[in-house]
Formats: structure tokens, C-alpha cells, sequence
């Protein structure tokens, strides 16, 4: 049996979705994903970094983020023979600890709590694979990461880079 660790915002729930929604709102733009290709809101507009930090510093704002495609089957396949962890670095964001966990609850009601890790530095996960959308995780991370591919690092090299659930499903159903 594989430990998969799996972190939260960007690889299962979609963290930027939201943030442009709200963003638009205020603004009265377009913003879409692809606007920011290998950058962060906060890079395209320094002068709403503020608000944009507000927004997401939100107790709530995790409440309700959009699943990311293909997530929730994945890992309920991929939990009938591996052990998954969500691994959120929820100390980047202090008071989204009731918000994740009811989210997590909700949408992924087949992993147990007790296979939520709310940390801050990654590098204690003690797992065969982390499936993590920035590096910073995967190089201080003992086993094999996969890079799962966000806006925010399609410019970013890693040796093992997965696109969607239906690849990294498709790998350990070939390879475990």
C-alpha cells in the first residue's frame, strides 16, 4: 500500500477560481487562469495586494471552493487500495482551519480526519508521494513529489509533473 500525500489548495480544491470571481468582481475585470501564466494575482496587480490578502485571510473564504476536476474520483479510487493524506499548509493561512476541515468533510467524505494534516512546513509528511502545486514542498520533501500543474508554476522544472487526476490516477494504476 502507497502513502499518498495530497496537499489541498490548487491540486483538489480550486483556490484561484474563487479569487477571480471575487476579484472581478470588485474591479469589474476578466481575469480567467490563463491571464496568469506562471504568476499570482498579486503579481499582475502589486496594488491590490492588500485586498487580495484580505480576501483570503477570510475565515470563510475556503468554505466553498470549487472541487478541482476529476479530484474527488480520483482519490476515491485511488483510496480503495492506497492510504491518502491531505496535506494543507494551513499555517499559511491561520484561520482557515474550520473552513478546510468542513470543506475536506464534505467533499472528500470517504478519507478519514484522521488523515487530515494541517501543518505549516511539509517536509515532516512522512509519505511515499506529495502531489503539491509548489516546489517549495516537494524539495524539502523526503519521498517522490509530483508537481501538479497551476497557472502559477507552468514556467517551474520539476522531474515529475502531472496535468490533471486522470494522469496521477492512471500512474498509480499502472504502476501500485
Amino acid at each position: 500500500m502507497v502513502r499518498i500525500a495530497v496537499d489541498m489548495d490548487e491540486v483538489i480544491a480550486d483556490f484561484t477560481a474563487k479569487l477571480l470571481s471575487i476579484y472581478n468582481k470588485k474591479y469589474g475585470t476578466s481575469y480567467t487562469e490563463k491571464d496568469l501564466v506562471g504568476k499570482n494575482l498579486r503579481d499582475v496587480h502589486p496594488e491590490h495586494a492588500e485586498y487580495i490578502r484580505k480576501v483570503i485571510q477570510q475565515s470563510d473564504y475556503f468554505a466553498d471552493l470549487p472541487l478541482m476536476k476529476g479530484a474527488r474520483e480520483a482519490l476515491e479510487k485511488l483510496s480503495e487500495k492506497h492510504e491518502i493524506f491531505i496535506t494543507t499548509a494551513a499555517m499559511d493561512f491561520p484561520t482557515s482551519f474550520n473552513a478546510k476541515y468542513a470543506w475536506l468533510r464534505e467533499n472528500f467524505p470517504f478519507i478519514s480526519d484522521r488523515n487530515y494534516v494541517f501543518c505549516g512546513d511539509k517536509s515532516i509528511i512522512s509519505a511515499d508521494y506529495l502531489i503539491d502545486d509548489h516546489l517549495r514542498h516537494l524539495k524539502k520533501f523526503k519521498g517522490q513529489g509530483i508537481l501538479f500543474t497551476a497557472y502559477h508554476n507552468i514556467n517551474d522544472s520539476y522531474e515529475m509533473r502531472m496535468d490533471s487526476w486522470e494522469e496521477i490516477y492512471n500512474y498509480f494504476e499502472s504502476n501500485y
